[in-house]
């Protein structure tokens, strides 16, 4: 028997992966069978070794797509496989094509699943879920900003839980937008980075991919004001008299570096003129971004 399991999302099938090998070790207690080879041979010889437990062998590969050779020879023997009392796990999170004819094949006679990324009511059910985990309940509005700020990054959402609940039990707005910092927020100083560098081109391109993801223009736009307003407290004050989240000090005052405070002041400037310009309707949000970026 052959369990392919693949996708984007590697949190829900590392947790499926979890599931299949707790339900084996209750069944199989002796745990001798239980294998993980690093190549085609261990694998192989793995499953020709007699036991002397009358127990089904479990072997879990991962990411087999990824090295030509096992992929060759796991090929030549992909129906014996299939057919054989034992069971193989192949557990693929790194990209592949999926044109490839041993995917085709897994896909039409394994039992296989794929795992996409949570959207909509789907991340919604999904997150209410974990906090029922924990006996706490969940309200709407935190639902909507921990998705806003974290999006559908499970590993990362489901840490961020975890402290929340650790925090108190009936979690508030408030207190998910105290503890919980923006993705977008930790991603826009790769975008202020580029800026300084003088990298138009990229910080365009970090800009618009946020955008191709739906991320709002005037969001963005508050981001940048929010951390440009942050350069320059740390350009004009004291930093140990500054009250900042340390991440956000020490990203502060190594980009405040690269800009004099005239810079940063008439870079502040035309983020307040651009966000003016764009309320009163005088130009559309996503070309004021560009404009902007083009004219720091």
């Amino acid at each position: 028997m052959i369990i392919f399991l693949y996708g984007e999302d590697t949190y829900r099938m590392r947790e499926k992966m979890r599931e299949i090998v707790e339900r084996y070790k209750k069944i199989h207690k002796s745990g001798l069978n239980l294998r993980y080879p690093d190549n085609f041979a261990d694998l192989e010889d793995g499953f020709k070794q007699t036991s002397m437990f009358k127990e089904k062998k479990l072997a879990i590969i991962t990411n087999p797509f990824s090295s030509p050779e096992f992929k060759e020879k796991f090929s030549e023997k992909k129906k014996e496989l299939l057919n054989s009392e034992d069971i193989i796990l192949i557990y693929q999170e790194e990209e592949f094509n999926k044109n490839d004819s041993l995917f085709k094949f897994l896909k039409e006679k394994a039992k296989s699943q794929e795992f996409k990324l949570l959207l909509g009511q789907k991340l919604k059910n999904w997150i209410k879920k974990e906090f029922g985990k924990h006996q706490t309940p969940v309200e709407p509005k935190v639902l909507e900003i921990l998705i806003e700020y974290i999006g559908n990054d499970l590993w990362r959402m489901n840490n961020e839980i975890k402290k929340l609940v650790s925090y108190k039990k009936n979690i508030s707005p408030e207190d998910v937008k105290i503890l919980v910092r923006p993705k977008i927020e930790t991603d826009i100083f790769k975008t202020i980075d580029a800026i300084a560098e003088k990298d138009k081109k990229q910080a365009l391109k970090l800009i618009h991919k946020h955008l191709e993801k739906g991320d709002s223009p005037l969001y963005l736009l508050s981001m940048i004001n929010y951390q440009f307003r942050n350069l320059l407290i740390v350009k004009s004050s004291n930093t140990s008299k500054i009250k900042m989240h340390p991440f956000v000090l020490k990203k502060s005052y190594y980009q405040s570096q690269k800009f004099t405070l005239g810079e940063l002041k008439k870079i502040y400037q035309k983020i307040f003129q651009v966000d003016l310009d764009i309320k009163t309707g005088r130009i559309e949000p996503e070309m004021a971004l560009d404009l902007l970026i083009a004219e720091i």
